[in-house]
């Protein structure tokens, strides 16, 4: 469970380019306007708590609330939207590997997961599982810790 609580206009103000009804003027005359999203760098800022906190747990609060911002009211990622994810927010982790049997393998497992959704939980495992077999795992390993 990701302790999703936020409501549906919360939600929307989350989403770019995701328009929601409830957000939006109720005049005829009045133009509909797509609700402002907030950067993840702002969500972060507004977490005090991470204020002092560490690189990983960072990336990790980005990780959460990039999902929660994606999700629907129920805290659940619909596979589609899971895989748009992977194509531009993880594209550095995923390319290279769409003919691998491992990645394959992976998506394979994402089109037959029983719900048609995905919470926190699965979803982090399938960006761990995408990033200890990507090409780009092994550049990082290489990267010089000294001078």
């Amino acid at each position: 469970m990701c302790g999703c609580v936020h409501s549906s206009r919360d939600h929307a103000l989350h989403l770019e380019g995701k328009p929601d009804s409830s957000a939006a003027p109720t005049s005829a005359s009045a133009p509909k306007k797509m609700p402002k999203s907030i950067s993840i760098s702002k969500q972060l800022a507004s977490i005090k708590a991470l204020g002092k906190g560490s690189d990983l747990e960072k990336a990790i609060a980005t990780a959460a609330l990039i999902f929660r911002n994606s999700s629907d009211t129920d805290c659940k990622l619909e596979k589609a939207t899971a895989k748009n994810l992977l194509q531009t927010q993880f594209r550095n982790f995923t390319e290279g590997q769409e003919t691998k049997p491992k990645y394959k393998d992976l998506l394979s497992e994402l089109d037959e997961h029983a719900e048609n959704k995905l919470d926190f939980e699965d979803f982090m495992i399938l960006l761990l599982s995408i990033t200890v077999m990507s090409d780009l795992l092994q550049t990082i390993w290489n990267v010089k810790m000294t001078k």
